[in-house]
């Protein structure tokens, strides 16, 4: 009998996910297909994973062209795909931030963020906000505010401080010549979609300075063109010391990175990791950089956004939806609404075929991919619309 020649009752099951009563089979663009042919229109990309849609072909090419050549070496030795994604994102980054630590994910890019600032300043303490999600791993779950996903796990790392999201003179009492680092999303994710405004990262900039810090934003979920500018802090024109980035970064494969300021890189301390810039999702990663630069999807949804917004908006006050706010920034939109957000999505899903996310309890989560057009959010707005 063969490994996989197993009876049905013998089978593995999962259990760190909840499934949900729909099983999907294949994507392109912004729709998927579910296992018994009904089609999807994904307004959540997985959580911001596929910038280019499902299965865009210059990414699915770049993949087999890699596959076919190497699928994996440890980093330490320069393969081309890999010096070519550090030139990449060094170009792309804001301001300084020319050196790039690669890694498999979004929570480990946040870890790494967090040892390189403790390790270059030689201090302990990290402020983060309330509200904030900066991942599941034991560091970066330290800087993540919600109980819920701390509590079970807990002792965690020591020396993080939680501060309103927003309040600058609340940040400007935590901060001081015993702080590390400061981490901020620039726009708050699984808070409730909450940006910030462009004084209180400035204010948040001024701080780290005055102490010798490191400020470090979480573009996890808000970066490579979800608001509408390859980076949210580019809105307000604030260059941290260092910027985080995943998720959509090679497609949905698992990749991430941590741009840093060389002051930062230079004393960043011994790290490592096996599978940092594997040549596969390295190519992954080039692709999609490259579509997302050449086809300006920043400007494309930074417009659609716009356009999402003002629908929304009319039909929120056109038809008393029971809507209390929709904020948020380019194709990161947030809907708060006055009763729970998950029978809404359950609704959304099994009878408008429209794919969405929460953000808390009273929050629907809108992250389409970034090639969505306005067809799409009119079919969005009036599923809305209906379940509302």
């Amino acid at each position: 009998m063969s490994s996989l020649d197993v009876a049905e009752d013998e089978l593995g099951e999962g259990f760190v996910f909840s499934e949900k009563p729909l099983g999907i089979e294949s994507g392109e663009g912004v729709h998927l297909t579910g296992a018994n042919g009904t089609e999807y229109l994904d307004f959540g990309a997985s959580y911001a994973c596929t910038p280019l849609g499902h299965c865009p072909p210059a990414v699915v090419d770049a993949i087999r062209e890699q596959a076919a050549e190497l699928l994996y070496v440890q980093g330490s030795y320069p393969v081309e795909a890999r010096t070519e994604l550090y030139g990449k994102l060094g170009a792309l980054a804001p301001g300084d931030l020319r050196k790039v630590w690669l890694c498999n994910s979004g929570t480990e890019a946040n870890e790494a963020a967090m040892k390189f600032a403790r390790s270059a300043t030689g201090r302990e303490k990290i402020v983060a906000a309330k509200r904030g999600f900066h991942g599941r791993t034991m560091g970066a779950l330290a800087m993540t505010w919600k109980r819920k996903y701390r509590a079970a796990f807990e002792p965690l790392a020591g020396g993080v401080e939680f501060v309103d999201y927003g309040d600058a003179d609340e940040l400007a009492d935590a901060v001081d010549d015993e702080t590390a680092a400061v981490f901020l999303e620039p726009v708050q994710g699984e808070g409730g979609v909450n940006p910030a405004t462009a004084d209180y990262l400035h204010a948040a900039r001024e701080l780290t300075e005055d102490a010798g810090a490191a400020l470090v934003f979480d573009e996890i979920q808000t970066g490579l063109g979800r608001t509408g500018a390859l980076w949210a802090c580019e809105h307000a024109g604030v260059v941290p010391d260092a910027l985080t980035t995943a998720k959509g970064m090679a497609s949905g494969l698992p990749t991430g990175a941590t741009l840093c300021a060389d002051w930062l890189a230079d004393e960043a301390g011994d790290h490592g990791s096996t599978f940092s810039g594997g040549p596969l999702v390295a190519a992954a990663a080039n692709a999609t950089l490259d579509g997302i630069v050449e086809e300006d999807l920043p400007g494309h949804a930074e417009a659609v956004g716009d356009y999402l917004h003002e629908e929304l908006s009319a039909a929120v006050e056109e038809h008393d939806l029971g809507v209390r706010e929709v904020r948020g920034q380019g194709l990161m939109v947030g809907i708060e609404v006055k009763r729970g957000s998950n029978r809404l999505l359950r609704d959304l899903a099994l009878n408008h075929e429209v794919l969405a996310l929460p953000a808390g309890r009273s929050v629907l989560r809108l992250l389409p991919p970034l090639v969505v057009e306005e067809a799409h959010v009119d079919a969005v707005v009036d599923a809305l619309t209906e379940v509302l």
